[in-house]
C-alpha cells in the first residue's frame, strides 16, 4: 500500500519544533564553548569594548573640541582609557594600604557595634569580630582570594595588549571587508550591522558615563558633608559600578555607607549616609537614566537581568560588566537573519528591534500616476 504523506501543515509544524530545538541546542552549546573559552574571550572581548570606546571618544573629540587634531584623537583617548586603568589600580592599592594601618581601629569599632547589637537583641554572650573571623576561617579563602588577584592582573596585561594591537590593525578592517564581502548588498548588510553594534554600544556607555558622573558627583558631596574618609577610592568604586546594569550603582552607593557605620562613633551620621546615597542612586535611575536612554538600546529589562545573570555565571565580573553591550551585539547580529529574527524581536523592547528594519521589510507601493482631470 502506498504511504500517505502528512499535510503540509504537519510537516511545517514538525520543522518549527526542529529550528526551536536547534536553536536551543545551539545556545547550549555556544554556552559552553564561551564558558570554556573564557580565559582566552574575556581580555579580547573586553579590549574590543574599550576599542569601541576610544574610536567613539575620538570622534567626540573631533567633533566637539574646535580645531582638535583628527590624526592625534585616536592616541589621546588610548592614553585616557590606559590613564583610568593605571588611577584604578594606584587608588585600589593606597586604599587597601590604609585600611590596612588602621585595621585596628575598625576592629574596635567593629566589635562595639557586635557588643551593642547583642544587648540590644538580649544575647548573654557577645561576639567579637575575631571570633566571627575565627568561624569563617579566612585561611580557606587566602589561596582563592590570591588566585583570583593574579588572574586579575594577568587579565588587565592582556587586555592592554589585546587593544594596542586591535587598534594597530582597525585601519585594515575596511581592505578586509571590502575583499570579505563581493556585492554591495553584502557590504551594505555588513556596515548596517556593524553601525547597529556601533551605535548601541556607545550609546550605552554615554549613558551609563553622564548617570555615573552624576551619582558620582552628588555621592561625594553627601560623602564630604558627612566626614567619610577616602572619598575619592569610594567615588571610583560607585563610578565602576554603575556600568554593571541593574544592581550595579545600588551596590557601589551601599560600599561606603556600610564604611561609615564602622568609621562614625554615632548612628546618625551614618543614617543621614545611607539615607542620602540611596535616595541619589534612586533618583538618578528613577528619573535621569530612563529619560537619557530612551529608544537607544531598546531591550527588555527582563532581558537586561537574564543577560546579566548569564554572563554573570559564565565570565563573573566581567560579564556583568559587558552583559548590555553583548546583548545588544547579538540582537543586532540576530535580526538580519530570518531564522533568528523571532530571537531579536524576543530581546527587544517594543518587538520592533530596529526601526530600519520595517521600512527595508515593508513593501514599496506604487507611485499612481497623476492625471489630468478633462
Amino acid at each position: 500500500m502506498p504511504q500517505t504523506q502528512p499535510p503540509p501543515s504537519v510537516l511545517e509544524k514538525h520543522i518549527a519544533v526542529v529550528k526551536i530545538a536547534c536553536i536551543v541546542t545551539a545556545v547550549i552549546l555556544t554556552g559552553a564553548a564561551f564558558w570554556a573559552l573564557r580565559r582566552i574571550l574575556e581580555p579580547f572581548v573586553l579590549a574590543l569594548f574599550l576599542l569601541i570606546m576610544v574610536d567613539g571618544m575620538a570622534r567626540a573629540m573631533v567633533a566637539r573640541i574646535p580645531r582638535f587634531p583628527a590624526k592625534a584623537a585616536v592616541p589621546v583617548a588610548f592614553l585616557l582609557i590606559v590613564a583610568l586603568f593605571g588611577l584604578t589600580i594606584w587608588l585600589t592599592a593606597d586604599n587597601a594600604s590604609d585600611f590596612a594601618s588602621h585595621s585596628a581601629d575598625y576592629t574596635q569599632r567593629i566589635n562595639a557595634q557586635l557588643e551593642l547589637g547583642a544587648r540590644s537583641l538580649g544575647l548573654q554572650v557577645t561576639p567579637t569580630l575575631t571570633d566571627l573571623l575565627h568561624r569563617l576561617n579566612p585561611g580557606r579563602f587566602a589561596g582563592v582570594i590570591a588566585g583570583r588577584l593574579s588572574r586579575f592582573a594577568e587579565a588587565a596585561v592582556f587586555v592592554m595588549i589585546y587593544l594596542a594591537f586591535l587598534a594597530a590593525s582597525r585601519q585594515g578592517v575596511a581592505r578586509k571587508a571590502a575583499e570579505l564581502f563581493r556585492t554591495d548588498e553584502e557590504k551594505a548588510e555588513s556596515s548596517r550591522v556593524f553601525e547597529r553594534i556601533r551605535k548601541g554600544v556607545e550609546s550605552y556607555v554615554w549613558v551609563q558615563t553622564v548617570v555615573g558622573v552624576v551619582i558620582t558627583g552628588a555621592s561625594a558631596a553627601i560623602m564630604a558633608a558627612t566626614g567619610l574618609s577616602h572619598i575619592p577610592f569610594w567615588c571610583l568604586i560607585i563610578f565602576l559600578a554603575n556600568y554593571i546594569p541593574a544592581i550595579g550603582a545600588a551596590v557601589g552607593v551601599l560600599l561606603p555607607a556600610a564604611f561609615g557605620l564602622v568609621e562614625f562613633d554615632g548612628y546618625w551620621r551614618a543614617g543621614i549616609l545611607i539615607v542620602g546615597l540611596e535616595a541619589t542612586h534612586f533618583a538618578v535611575s528613577h528619573v535621569l537614566q530612563p529619560r537619557m536612554q530612551g529608544r537607544s538600546l531598546n531591550l527588555d529589562p527582563i532581558v537586561v537581568l537574564l543577560a546579566l545573570a548569564f554572563w554573570g555565571a559564565l565570565w563573573g565580573v566581567v560579564g556583568a560588566f559587558l552583559s548590555t553591550p553583548l546583548t545588544v551585539m547579538a540582537m543586532a547580529v540576530m535580526a538580519e537573519f530570518k531564522g533568528a529574527r523571532p530571537l531579536a524581536i524576543l530581546l527587544s523592547s517594543d518587538g520592533k528591534p530596529y526601526a530600519d528594519m520595517e521600512s527595508e521589510s515593508a513593501p514599496r507601493r506604487p507611485k499612481r500616476r497623476r492625471t489630468r482631470a478633462t
